[in-house]
């Protein structure tokens, strides 16, 4: 990684060392070395060295054997006749006749390790899908087990969905069991995993896979896991207002509710999302919060809207064609004219939702401000309270 633009904001070389030191390790990273060069610091980290820089580098990378750069490996044994050990003495010998010998290639190789070359680097291309496999060190019998080797797929998958500005809705880990297993185990078994929402965070996934493995039993010992992330989305950037999106040292609603249906089921944790429905009975929806979000409903009226809502609208009487709650009301706003559901039928009765009405916003002497309608269809012409202001 070429890292010198990111120092300042790492608080300096030493803090951005030991952060990728520290994190490293998830990702499956087996030595880390650093150094004025690319190539100087792949030597160094094939010959066990990190500190690239506590001396000159040609002394440094003199003393190295020739294998620790790949360019000259190709040509060690031809190398070692002449008298060849390390890259100090491949340096000593005439340019030209390792120009034409083995190619212009090991002497670019070394005048990018030594730096007296500029070193290009090639952009790392990701794939359009994310599938990882993963042998593990030993054999798992059960299944909250796998989540030590799962949680560095799923590492990776968040850094593949972080640089495309991704998250995931749905993600598959999948294990193959062992060898020396029962004929009815099978070969594999696997378990996929879904949010409400696309995500990116690794402590969030990680808890929900866990809550998920706790209910599985494995039937053989597993020996290779793979993960898959199955949905991607965009996803926004990050919130950049002063005010965070969580509530400090906690979690956010979102992450919490995702948990508990992991832990509980699908089916037995729901949440009220709003619909684009005109209709005020109906606007309300529960469904399961493992189920995506619905777009926002557009607003489309001026008139205020009731801050209680009654369940089934109540009928008013009538005086003089005006009608009457608690006294004879005075309409102080409206008509707002409701008109649809002729496509929508009840489940269960059978019966259509059409409805036709129109709404005002009116105001009682005793009960305040009030939001009723007049029905003008099969669903009983006349007055009805539907809501009441705060």
């Amino acid at each position: 990684m070429e890292v010198e633009a990111s120092v300042r904001l790492f608080g300096g070389k030493r803090a951005l060392r030991d952060r990728v030191v520290a994190e490293a390790e998830e990702v499956g990273v087996a030595k880390v070395a650093w150094a004025s060069t690319g190539l100087a610091a792949l030597a160094l980290a094939r010959c066990g060295i990190e500190n690239g820089f506590k001396q000159p580098l040609q002394d440094l990378l003199d003393k190295r054997p020739m294998g620790c750069l790949s360019a000259v490996r190709e040509h060690e044994v031809t190398l070692a006749q002449t008298g060849c050990r390390t890259l100090g003495d491949v340096r000593r010998l005439p340019r030209g006749g390792i120009s034409r010998r083995f190619g212009k290639g090991v002497l670019l190789a070394l005048d990018q390790a030594y730096a007296h070359v500029t070193e290009s680097y090639r952009w790392e291309i990701l794939p359009d899908t994310f599938c990882a496999r993963l042998e593990l060190g030993f054999r798992v019998e059960h299944a909250p087990a796998l989540l030590q080797g799962a949680r560095r797929l799923l590492v990776q998958m968040c850094g593949w969905l972080c640089a495309r500005h991704c998250g995931t809705t749905s993600f598959t880990l999948k294990w193959w069991h062992d060898a020396m297993r029962p004929r009815d185990a099978g070969d594999s078994g696997q378990l996929t995993v879904g949010t409400a929402h696309p995500s990116r965070d690794v402590e969030h996934l990680c808890r929900l896979l866990a809550e998920h493995l706790a209910k599985v039993t494995l039937l053989a010992p597993a020996g290779d896991l793979e993960l898959s992330a199955d949905e991607v989305h965009d996803l926004a950037g990050a919130n950049a207002s002063l005010l965070p999106d969580t509530v400090e040292d906690g979690e956010s609603l979102e992450l919490v509710l995702e948990r508990m249906a992991a832990r509980l089921g699908p089916q037995a944790v729901k949440r009220c999302v709003v619909r684009e429905d005109h209709r005020q009975e109906w606007v309300a929806h529960w469904q399961p919060v493992s189920e995506p979000m619905p777009r926002k409903a557009a607003s489309t009226t001026e008139m205020p809207q009731p801050t209680w809502v009654l369940r089934e609208p109540m009928r008013l009487s009538v005086r003089k064609d005006r009608p009457i709650y608690q006294g004879e009301l005075l309409l102080l706003a409206g008509p707002q004219c409701i008109e649809g559901g002729w496509w929508d039928r009840d489940e269960e009765s059978g019966h259509g939702r059409n409805v036709v009405r129109d709404y005002w916003l009116a105001e009682s002497e005793h009960a305040g401000l009030l939001w009723i309608f007049k029905a003008r269809l099969d669903d009983g012409i006349g007055w009805y309270l539907h809501g009441v202001f705060g």
